[in-house]
């Protein structure tokens, strides 16, 4: 399966590991997932949801070897017994997505995610869910319903609930690094958008708040309007959160062709409006593709020092970064 037919073939995983305040450790776990021909792209800490993201691309072969390797580290280093998920999260690496790039379909990456499900089980004990592309069950196709309860409520139920034990490995999930879920997937954009406080708002555009809403609050509704579970925007995943004192509205957009991302951002400054509220700045964590890069667009304008080298993909693939050194 790995020898593909296409030599050129190029494909992207996203793994995410729960945890982002011990560089020290995330340094580990990246330097562990050096192998030859996968290019480092992009990876990055983020304390306030005790989460980093590392992007990796490569042949199949070899990134399906990387991003094994990386779980296998992470189980070592991280133990979720000892924190809380500010994030939802499932395992020590908590989720482990295979994107197709060039000369390698979805379909593909599904089986090479199934694939990745069994070395990581056998080599370290970590009993994996498959999601997305990759589900082995219609009720694991989201990613959100394999995380329901998150790791400690997946701790109990999966040990008594047959309808909650992992697709391989357990029944019961790691003791410290609880179980990864591994899936197959088009391109997703991580794109956060951060509000004033309807106070700060009221000063600086001159609109009425509604009623006293806290900042989360207001986060909170404008991510139940534009998510589209809720019947909001085609593709957007949302959530409202804090962040070190600030509103955040936390988005994974799934499908930015259908969605583009100036229509988002648009939504949810409108929204903000409504509520009193105002956007201060928005996020990109990881990378995205050249086709969703709108050079003029109001919402890269308010990302800080967004810098196009190296937050596109394909440029990223062409100067990768070096692998840390430990």
């Amino acid at each position: 399966m790995t020898s593909c037919l296409n030599p050129d073939a190029v494909i992207e995983c996203v793994p995410n590991f729960s945890e982002g305040t011990d560089a020290a450790k995330v340094a580990q776990i990246v330097a562990a997932m050096q192998v030859d021909s996968v290019r480092l792209l992009d990876w990055s800490m983020d304390a306030a949801h005790n989460r980093s993201v590392v992007t990796i691309a490569g042949s199949p072969a070899a990134v399906l070897e990387s991003v094994v390797r990386g779980v296998g580290r992470a189980a070592q280093l991280i133990d979720l017994t000892q924190q809380n998920g500010v994030h939802p999260r499932i395992g020590a690496a908590d989720v482990v997505p295979f994107v197709p790039v060039s000369g390698f379909s979805l379909a593909q990456c599904a089986m090479l995610a199934r694939q990745a499900g069994l070395e990581i089980w056998r080599r370290f004990g970590v009993p994996v869910y498959f999601y997305e592309a990759a589900a082995a069950r219609p009720d694991r196709i989201n990613l959100e319903d394999v995380r329901r309860g998150q790791f400690e409520g997946l701790r109990d139920s999966a040990a008594r609930d047959a309808a909650r034990r992992p697709d391989v490995g357990g029944p019961e999930i790691h003791r410290t690094a609880g179980a990864t879920a591994v899936g197959a997937r088009s391109f997703l954009i991580a794109y956060n958008v951060y509000l004033a406080t309807p106070k700060a708002a009221v000063q600086s555009e001159a609109v009425l708040p509604a009623a006293a809403q806290s900042d989360i609050a207001v986060a909170r509704a404008i991510a139940r309007a534009i998510r589209a579970s809720a019947g909001g925007l085609h593709g957007v995943k949302a959530i409202g959160v804090s962040v070190k004192g600030r509103a955040q509205v936390s988005m994974n957009i799934t499908d930015f062709r259908a969605t583009p991302m100036r229509q988002i951002y648009a939504a949810v400054k409108e929204l903000a409006r409504n509520h009193g509220a105002a956007v201060t700045e928005g996020e990109i964590i990881g990378l995205i593709p050249q086709e969703a890069y709108e050079p003029d667009a109001e919402w890269v304008r308010e990302i800080p020092n967004f810098d196009p080298e190296t937050k596109v993909l394909e440029r990223m693939l062409v100067h990768p970064m070096p692998w840390p050194a430990i």
